[in-house]
């Protein structure tokens, strides 16, 4: 059953609806403010996650409306945890002492998300800047949060989260700080520019420095024995369950445990993005080894899950292989920048990617609490990383 609210906003006389299911929302109303295509907003992927993950994350979207005109959209997860649950050091940011052993001790968190769980990115909150300003738009965001916050009567999260922002954003993301939500930086998201002269991935090894490009050419032999295969949706289904093993195996070792996804959404995902959810088979032999994904944007590879069985990884760099492999990929659908996400900074910035400072926001639902949060978030901060550069000349 559609749950509908609507709200005046104090700056601009907007309404927003509120809807709990995928089946509920108007699409043309949808898809004239995601006029862009983001592909983590497309009902087809949202369908996805909601058809597939709905047991663990229940799921809310938003529509504004400027009158009867639709000018921004929200998605949104509602998720629960256990701070038991969180791997510190694998956090992706710097927890201070007195935060993890005082605050997050064995605590059950409620959170509501305002962004994607499962990718790295703006993937949360768009609107019509022809046709509203990010002032405006942003305390329409807050107050509509703030409302459905309130009408989770079983299930009232104490948090809302709104992740995350690109540095090009900050300016008007900041906006949502008027609202007394809290900043803090989480660690850099690794990217690597592809230059327009990097037709084949032989330009791209030529670029290189000598010491990398050995590196790179160590790499290739070490995994000569690997067999790269193009999953197709039934691909996925013959080997679900290796590929669940492989995913919770990348998961325990190092992923900070909020939300996680398993073979049954790989292959929905396959079969409703098609050729813009690339799943590669890493195989050894016959064996499935690993596994990586990526979504194909416009301008960007985004490269999303994998799967490793670590007992094989060291002796035929099988994760190197992958971010090669990913750095093909990107060359091959002539795109602007490849985006590897956070983590494993130095081997990441050895293939060329660098770091990306990305901004979230957060806001506790009591105004005391909300209060007490602001030194709290003061002690976050992101990971110390080292890069490498391994290119001849500075990239532009």
């Amino acid at each position: 059953m559609l749950e509908k609210i609507k709200n005046r906003c104090k700056t601009k006389s907007l309404q927003y609806d509120y809807y709990n299911h995928i089946k509920d929302i108007p699409v043309e109303d949808w898809n004239s403010v995601n006029s862009n295509n983001n592909i983590f907003l497309s009902l087809d992927y949202l369908k996805t996650l909601e058809d597939t993950l709905y047991e663990n994350i229940k799921f809310r979207y938003i529509i504004f409306y400027d009158k009867k005109t639709p000018v921004a959209l929200a998605a949104a997860q509602l998720i629960k945890f256990n701070s038991a649950q969180l791997k510190f050091q694998e956090f992706p940011c710097k927890i201070n002492d007195t935060i993890r052993n005082k605050l997050f001790k064995n605590l059950e968190v409620r959170v509501l998300v305002c962004g994607n769980l499962f990718s790295c990115g703006e993937h949360g909150f768009i609107y019509n800047s022809d046709k509203i300003k990010a002032k405006e738009a942003f305390e329409n965001l807050s107050n509509a949060l703030r409302e459905i916050r309130k009408s989770e009567n079983s299930d009232k999260p104490s948090f809302i989260l709104l992740k995350e922002f690109w540095p090009q954003s900050f300016d008007n993301s900041d906006y949502i700080k008027d609202h007394d939500f809290r900043e803090f930086r989480i660690d850099v998201n690794m990217v690597l520019e592809i230059p327009q002269n990097w037709n084949t991935f032989e330009d791209y090894l030529g670029s290189m420095r000598t010491k990398f490009r050995t590196r790179a050419k160590k790499v290739f032999k070490k995994s000569k024995k690997l067999v790269v295969k193009d999953f197709e949706a039934q691909d996925i289904v013959t080997f679900k369950d290796d590929i669940d093993k492989l995913y919770l195996s990348v998961i325990d070792k190092a992923d900070f445990k909020i939300g996680k996804l398993n073979s049954y959404t790989f292959k929905h995902l396959k079969q409703t993005l098609g050729e813009s959810f690339v799943f590669k088979g890493y195989f050894l032999e016959e064996k499935l080894v690993g596994f990586t994904t990526s979504f194909i944007l416009p301008d960007a590879v985004d490269a999303n899950h994998i799967g490793i069985d670590y007992t094989y990884n060291k002796e035929h760099d099988i994760y190197q292989k992958m971010l090669y492999d990913y750095v093909d990929l990107a060359i091959t659908k002539r795109v602007k920048e490849l985006r590897l996400g956070r983590t494993a900074e130095i081997i990441k910035s050895c293939v060329g990617a660098k770091p990306v400072e990305m901004k979230l926001y957060v806001r506790h639902g009591n105004s005391i609490s909300n209060t007490l949060l602001k030194p709290l978030v003061e002690l976050i901060s992101p990971n110390e990383y080292e890069v490498r550069n391994p290119f001849k000349l500075q990239l532009d």
